[in-house]
């Protein structure tokens, strides 16, 4: 089922969300239903707070375009992006390495808004799956961005936070409507 993605101005965006204690039959519809709405609006990625829901679990999925990273492994094992896509995870836990690399973001719940984003370039994720089974993923590219930015929904940060002071100003305005809906 496709949720309505939340957006910006609902206080549910800037919750620090809850761990997920147990993976149960709601956990597991969840996950479908965030990966129907992610895919039905465009999306590689979606928290689920984006959805109104306050708990640490979100899912990525850069498949559609498999040359975004230079490197992708899992438990230092070299896959290929189509193994593991959708990634559906809870509760991570994100390492961030390398120079910071700047590149353009926008949000599904920050409509119309995109803006350069200064993030480090490489992400050491550990990432509980909805088996309960426990991966390290190590990454860069797209993948490293996304985990990135879908991580930070979890803990109430938005990109529009991470974006230079300059940016933030010639911003300001298109904010303050989309606030106010």
């Amino acid at each position: 089922m496709t949720l309505k993605i939340v957006q910006y101005g609902d206080p549910v965006l800037r919750v620090k969300c809850r761990a997920v204690a147990e993976v149960d039959d709601a956990i597991l519809k969840l996950a479908d239903d965030m990966i129907e709405t992610m895919v039905d609006a465009n999306g590689v990625g979606l928290a689920a707070p984006q959805v109104g829901e306050e708990v640490r679990m979100a899912v990525v999925d850069v498949s559609h375009d498999p040359d975004c990273v230079s490197f992708l492994r899992v438990n230092g094992e070299e896959v290929q992006m189509v193994d593991i896509m959708p990634l559906v995870f809870i509760n991570p836990k994100l390492e961030l390495e390398g120079p910071r690399e700047s590149d353009t973001e926008g949000c599904l719940s920050i409509e119309d808004i995109r803006a350069n984003v200064r993030r480090p370039s490489i992400v050491k994720a550990t990432l509980q799956l909805l088996d309960g089974s426990v991966i390290e993923l190590e990454t860069d590219g797209l993948l490293s961005r996304a985990l990135q930015h879908e991580v930070d929904h979890l803990n109430g940060i938005l990109f529009v936070d991470r974006i230079s002071p300059a940016a933030k100003v010639s911003i300001k305005r298109k904010l303050r409507r989309l606030g106010s809906k």
